[in-house]
């Protein structure tokens, strides 16, 4: 199983998850959280804010779904902006079904 991070705009959590929900990968997690990437937050006028409000999801899907999921990701997040966000992948090696307390892999 795979685990995909996901910070996105928050404009486009809609899109995201409809897609998503489209492409049969509906079970997710999401949280908003603040932070930059590489052009270290904006500049509007005098102020600068150096965080900016982000959405995370959270997916855990079977490795032959991630490629769609990312391509999915990719493709209902873009606004061709900077900051249109970062896509993480990583392994998940154990997950358990806290009601049951069985394991999932």
């Amino acid at each position: 199983m795979k685990l995909i991070k996901a910070i996105i705009r928050p404009e486009k959590e809609t899109d995201v998850i409809r897609a998503l929900e489209q492409a049969g990968l509906s079970a997710l997690t999401k949280w908003d959280v603040l932070g930059r990437g590489r052009q270290r937050g904006i500049q509007v006028g005098a102020a600068v804010y150096g965080e900016l409000s982000k959405l995370c999801l959270m997916l855990i899907v079977q490795e032959a779904d991630a490629p769609k999921a990312i391509e999915t990701i990719l493709a209902s997040a873009k606004t061709g902006h900077p900051g249109d966000g970062r896509i993480f992948v990583s392994e998940v090696k154990q997950a358990y079904t806290i009601r049951t307390g069985k394991s999932d892999t």
